[in-house]
């Protein structure tokens, strides 16, 4: 299928079995929509990955960290495998683009929810252990996950980021506004935009307010230091 050889181009690593990722591709409404046998979607496969992601961090963070106590490496941690920032380095490689999901997942936006991109993020680090060993997942996660950490820890802390620059300059009003919310109550996706004195600076899109404000706010970050390089 072209989708699954263009994103293994994208990610550097060719599946022996492709079936694999196919399968850490397929959401369960696409699954249950097309009658597929039981265990066919993601989510076993994201249970695997997250435990592989969970590793290999833990071990890069103590092997470059050696002198950062255990309290601060778990927060260091935290701020790689959290949704935010799966969510986030699924973005980086359009990972959306190529899920499995049922129709209405689909109509509702199920390829920007950042609970699809990260639970399938983890999936693809599953699939790629299973398939290829250890090693290969070690690489994977090294090379498109440890890679972005600067990046990551920026966005778990981007609000905070985002205030300081605000009172450095010459800008002066910082507002946060819902532009909407859907989904049923237990599981709502909030729109969230980010606005200096007035101007629209960056958007997001999570399940709490406060990440939706997290992600806007890193957008917008990264959109003033793009216009300070120009």
């Amino acid at each position: 299928m072209k989708q699954l050889e263009e994103l293994q181009e994208k990610i550097n690593y060719r599946f022996q079995q492709e079936g694999l990722l196919r399968q850490a591709l397929t959401h369960s409404s696409y699954a249950n929509e097309k009658h597929m046998k039981k265990r066919s979607d993601n989510e076993r496969l994201e249970f695997l990955g997250d435990a592989v992601l969970e590793l290999v961090s833990s071990d890069w963070l103590y092997s470059r960290y050696t002198d950062v106590p255990e309290g601060e490496l778990t927060k260091k941690r935290a701020s790689i495998v959290c949704e935010p920032s799966l969510a986030f380095l699924s973005r980086k490689i359009d990972l959306g683009r190529y899920l499995f999901l049922g129709k209405g997942e689909d109509l509702t936006g199920g390829r920007r929810r950042p609970s699809v991109l990260s639970d399938a993020f983890e999936a693809v680090i599953g699939a790629i252990y299973l398939d290829g060993g250890f090693s290969a997942a070690r690489q994977f996660v090294e090379n498109y996950v440890m890679a972005h950490m600067e990046h990551m820890q920026l966005f778990t802390d981007s609000k905070t980021i985002l205030q300081e620059i605000v009172q450095a300059g010459t800008m002066e009003q910082l507002t946060y506004e819902l532009l909407s919310s859907s989904g049923p109550d237990h599981n709502k996706t909030y729109d969230v935009e980010v606005r200096i004195d007035g101007r629209a600076y960056g958007r997001g899109e999570a399940h709490s307010k406060k990440a939706a404000e997290q992600e806007a706010a890193y957008q917008a970050i990264l959109k003033l230091r793009n216009r300070e390089t120009q």
